[in-house]
């Protein structure tokens, strides 16, 4: 590989409070040689390829938290090859992979196929999680120690919450004496037994059963409470409302060491958008009231949310075209994860710097991966993008297997122009 230096760019890189007119030099083995503005073309050798940025913008390669892939059992939703497509075409150079395929990660055997096989047929940073529990059954803990040593990042049962509490004491317990990641789904499942929609107005004027706020409070403030006596590695997946915000902040204020994420689509979009039944935008946690998304990005805006997620859950058309209540939970949105979050730039509701972290240096260190940063001797995963290049949403158009996109033409404002993973150029727009 020669070695390549990025001109004429401006410089993003949230972890080193980095935003400055400069060069970026990769050197041939594709780690971070040199960064900033006072790097010249000098300082690359006489024969690397130069490659100018126009002012466009260059940052570290996006790291999503959660995002499923298909394989195994259920390639027909999307596979490594497709998921690394549109992930690449997105931005993202590091995912972090959900346990509930089929069968599920929860034991040794399935953790080094998934690692073997995303190996083979991947071309992004793949991140694998097992499940908190046996099957996602919320009975029996897997075994945490041996599956972090082969490679597993962190523990997830998905969209399914450990409702029992004295094996959620038990699982923080263990988490804390061997510093392994939990990652927990809040919804309280008596509260959500058969919702698909947030409980108000909307879900009564289309006859539905809406779930409460509360259930994704309730949780969120019992597992907190634990969190006093097992201080582990404790991050939420997703929240969705005002209500879980406020005790979020009141346990931060405290002084209490949590992890906080929100999907795309919570920020984005609310309850109106789903109009008369739309079923991509049947989601979970359910999309809420305007004020609780305002709440959301403010959220972030006050350090309370520390990422962003897409929540990328592909699903065949057949499982979408559905009554609302049979249809299948979730969306697509890796591709779309940076130029939907640079909505709130454009309409002023965040800084670009704080979006930025959002998606790359605070999911690394959550991660605790070398991810997210620029720093001199990293690896050279890059995103360069166009702030304010316009596009529009055509789900024919993305990479994913499946086109559950719940912003089918929605006009955007930024494009991915290059991916750069390992100092190689694996995208280009």
């Amino acid at each position: 590989m020669k070695e390549k230096i990025f001109i004429n760019a401006r410089i993003i890189d949230p972890s080193q409070n980095m935003d400055e007119k400069g060069s970026l030099i990769l050197n041939e083995k594709g780690k971070v040689k040199a960064i900033g503005k006072n790097v010249k073309k000098t300082d690359a050798s006489k024969d690397a390829e130069v490659i100018d940025l126009k002012d466009n913008i260059l940052i570290p390669g996006l790291v999503d938290m959660k995002t499923f892939v298909g394989e195994p059992g259920y390639e027909y939703k999307e596979n490594f090859r497709t998921l690394s497509q549109a992930a690449l075409a997105g931005g993202v150079t590091s995912i972090v992979t959900m346990p509930n395929t089929k069968p599920i990660i929860d034991n040794v055997s399935m953790v080094d196929f998934i690692i073997r096989r995303g190996r083979d047929k991947a071309v992004v940073n793949l991140f694998p999680c097992a499940s908190i529990t046996k099957q996602c059954e919320g009975k029996l803990m897997t075994e945490f120690g041996l599956l972090s040593g082969r490679g597993i990042i962190g523990f997830s049962d998905v969209n399914k919450t450990i409702q029992n509490t004295e094996l959620m004491s038990r699982i923080m317990d263990y988490a804390s004496d061997i510093g392994v990641l939990i990652m927990q789904h809040a919804e309280d499942y008596e509260l959500s037994k058969n919702a698909c929609i947030n409980d108000g107005e909307i879900a009564t004027r289309l006859g539905l059963q809406g779930v409460s706020a509360l259930a994704e409070k309730i949780i969120i403030e019992r597992d907190l409470s634990l969190l006093s006596e097992y201080p582990c590695r404790y991050h939420i997946n997703q929240i969705s409302s005002k209500q879980s915000l406020d005790v979020i902040r009141k346990n931060k204020n405290n002084g209490k060491k949590f992890s906080v994420g929100v999907s795309i689509n919570n920020l984005s979009l609310n309850e109106n958008d789903i109009g008369e039944f739309k079923t991509f935008l049947k989601l979970s946690p359910p999309l809420r009231l305007e004020e609780d998304r305002l709440s959301l990005v403010q959220g972030i805006k006050d350090g309370l949310i520390d990422v962003i997620v897409s929540d990328h859950l592909p699903e065949d058309e057949e499982s979408k075209r559905l009554p609302f209540a049979q249809a299948a939970t979730g969306a697509i949105g890796v591709e779309t994860l940076l130029p939907l979050s640079l909505e709130m730039y454009h309409n002023e509701s965040l800084p670009l710097n704080k979006i930025i972290e959002t998606l790359t240096i605070n999911p690394a260190k959550i991660l605790k991966i070398k991810k997210g940063t620029l720093a001199k001797g990293s690896d050279g995963d890059i995103c360069i993008f166009d702030l304010d290049a316009p596009g529009k949403v055509v789900a024919d158009k993305l990479k994913s297997k499946s086109k559950n996109t719940a912003i089918e033409g929605r006009n955007l404002q930024g494009k991915i122009l290059m991916t750069y993973l390992n100092g190689e150029l694996v995208y280009s727009n």
